[in-house]
């Protein structure tokens, strides 16, 4: 059944992660791409905030592109990589040669949107999400984009501003709350798990030996899944009584986060296109 959503003024979009499930996130964006359906804001974290700069761009299969085509050509997923640059994922061919060589991005429509981008990042030293907007410089663009999906434990700390930072989702998984707090009231949620998914590993002490600098990070690792779940179980309430609208999975996902299957992860953003049709915008 078609549901309706009316976009205005204080209507923004909020894009998860989920690393390699952020697919569906692109099947979602390239179906609003291919109805010229635009959002006045939109915030993402981590692989959201990666795949949402495509969709600012207007750089319609881009996105699919690299998570995608570019994995099956280049192999940028594994353990090989973790050995040779401490990286699960080689960030070189994805933040340098990727936006400046293979299809590179389209700055110039981005710089010039009118249309706000927040992208979330996690502050090693304070244990807090920071929220950045770029529209100026390009270094500094890449640079808050590679922090917010900086893995923790599988990716080394980033910096934006000389601040260390991590993966946006540690702290701020579905940043719908900020959102609100930039004055968007009407939002649409892009999630990359099912309706009624929960985190079932339960917190723990993250030891002192890891991120041994920055305490702050540690404690909130430790917290990690249950300010996740938490944040679960608010969109889900918010959804029931109609105050934000929610595009996500219908079924349990096979698609993992560091996930390297090209057809599961082809299937997926099939998915997210499929799922997006069931919306009608005006």
């Amino acid at each position: 059944m078609e549901k309706t959503v009316h976009i205005d003024s204080q209507t923004g979009l909020v894009l998860e992660g989920g690393g390699m499930r952020g697919v569906f996130t692109c099947g979602v964006l390239d179906n609003f791409m291919d109805r010229g359906i635009r959002f006045p804001y939109v915030i993402g974290v981590s692989a959201g905030a990666c795949n949402g700069l495509s969709y600012m761009s207007g750089q319609r299969g881009r996105a699919k592109y690299s998570n995608i085509d570019l994995l099956e050509q280049y192999q940028y997923i594994g353990f090989k990589h973790l050995l040779k640059k401490r990286n699960i994922m080689d960030f070189d061919l994805l933040f340098e040669d990727f936006p400046e060589h293979i299809l590179p991005y389209d700055y110039e429509t981005y710089f010039n949107s009118q249309a706000r981008y927040v992208m979330v990042t996690s502050n090693c030293l304070t244990g807090e999400a920071n929220y950045f907007e770029e529209k100026q410089d390009k270094k500094r663009l890449i640079d808050i984009v590679r922090a917010s999906s900086s893995l923790p434990l599988m990716c080394p700390i980033a910096y934006v501003d000389n601040q260390p930072m991590l993966d946006g989702g540690i702290v701020d998984s579905i940043p719908l709350m900020r959102a609100y707090t930039d004055g968007y009231t009407r939002n649409v949620v892009i999630l990359t798990r099912n309706r009624g998914y929960r985190k079932e590993h339960k917190d723990i002490r993250v030891p002192s030996f890891i991120y041994r600098k920055y305490p702050k990070m540690r404690e909130a690792l430790s917290k990690r899944c249950t300010v996740y779940n938490e944040q679960l179980e608010m969109v889900e309430r918010m959804e029931d009584e109609g105050k934000i609208v929610v595009i996500r999975p219908q079924m349990p996902i096979v698609v993992g986060r560091i996930e390297r299957d090209i057809h599961k992860l082809t299937d997926f953003y099939k998915e997210g296109y499929a799922c997006a049709d069931s919306f009608v915008f005006q």
